[in-house]
């Protein structure tokens, strides 16, 4: 109960205005809009180019959070991220298929009832970032404020890879997830397209169980 206590955190919607933000006493919060950009930067997420012609770019918004962590120091961190207006994207322009799979509650029911039964090692994790792992289709976005290249002040980002508030992130993720994993070797279950098997050579086997960015092994 302690670790689960330690762990508690609240999230304080500060501003989705970058001027705003960044202006106030709370350099931090500069910073971390920074920081934010860097992994961007580092992970390839968008090349600048001219808007095609027909094509409308997407809204984005700033938001930037304070994360209290309940522990003895109560520790306060400042969080920023880029999420896309998911509501300005056009149906069969920006986005086709928009759903994401999610194992089935009775599978996990099964699962927990198979470790305990065996005397099996049971592991839970969760992928950082999720949203940046996925690949999208052809998609534009505005430049951030803060971070336009004022020699192309005209341009727009091209989405190499995913953000958060786009219709089709969580579907870029588990498409890019589902298929490097089958690449290591992992069968996906015909039953539950989110439950994966991996039979070893010594006859022991392992199950790998996704829900979005949650994982049970």
């Amino acid at each position: 109960m302690v670790g689960y206590a330690l762990q508690v955190a609240e999230e304080v919607d500060v501003s989705s205005t970058y001027m705003k933000a960044v202006s106030s006493l709370e350099s931090e919060k500069r910073h971390v809009a920074t920081r934010d950009m860097k992994s961007h930067q580092k992970n390839h997420t968008w090349d600048l180019v001219t808007l095609p012609s027909g094509r409308r770019d997407v809204t984005y918004k700033w938001v930037f959070k304070i994360k209290v962590e309940a522990s003895s120091a109560e520790r306060v961190k400042y969080k920023a991220r880029i999420v896309a207006r998911g509501f300005s994207q056009r149906e069969g322009v920006d986005y086709n298929e928009m759903f994401s799979l999610v194992v089935r509650d009775t599978f996990i029911r099964v699962l927990l009832a198979l470790v305990v039964r065996q005397d099996l090692e049971l592991k839970q994790f969760d992928v950082k970032t999720v949203f940046f792992h996925g690949e999208l289709e052809e998609i534009y976005m505005t430049q951030p404020d803060g971070y336009r290249v004022p020699e192309k002040d005209d341009y727009v980002c091209t989405l190499q890879k995913s953000l958060c508030g786009f219709k089709q992130s969580l579907r870029g993720w588990y498409k890019r997830f589902s298929s490097y994993i089958i690449k290591l070797g992992y069968i996906r279950s015909p039953y539950d397209w989110c439950v994966y098997v991996s039979k070893l050579k010594d006859a022991t086997f392992i199950y790998l169980v996704l829900y979005v960015d949650d994982m049970l092994i």
